[in-house]
């Protein structure tokens, strides 16, 4: 496992959002389930990643990893106001093992759409 990948497990864990900067590209583009286009940049990226966090909090594990030096894909759980939540972290990393890419996708239809709603609230209240 790259040290990056190690990195974001222990963002994962600690939830500081502070511990995304050195291993977010300047130039990463985040993918959300809900949002159509792209999010440029690392503070967008950071942005989305900490409300994420917030939001998929409650149980969230990761089930299954498959990583290696440029990819990784890590299958997720977690609950939402008892809903089970399903997804999967698909991030790329860059020749100095930064993330310049990560896409996550969430099934099934009742958890998108309580993630689309749960997510719009945090992000408001990360920007404000």
């Amino acid at each position: 496992m790259n040290n990056s990948m190690e990195q974001w497990h222990e963002f994962v864990a600690s939830q500081n959002p502070a511990a995304l900067a050195s291993i977010v590209d300047e130039q990463c583009v985040f993918f959300s389930p809900v949002v159509h286009s792209p999010q440029r940049g690392r503070d967008l990226t950071i942005m989305y990643l900490t409300g994420a966090m917030r939001v998929l909090q409650d149980g969230f594990r990761y089930q299954k990893e498959i990583v290696d030096s440029e990819h990784a894909v890590l299958e997720f759980v977690c609950d939402i106001d008892g809903l089970t939540v399903n997804g999967v972290d698909i991030i790329t990393f860059n020749d100095a093992g930064k993330i310049i890419e990560f896409k996550v996708m969430v099934r099934p239809l009742k958890a998108i759409n309580l993630v689309h709603e749960k997510m719009g609230q945090m992000l408001e209240q990360l920007s404000a």
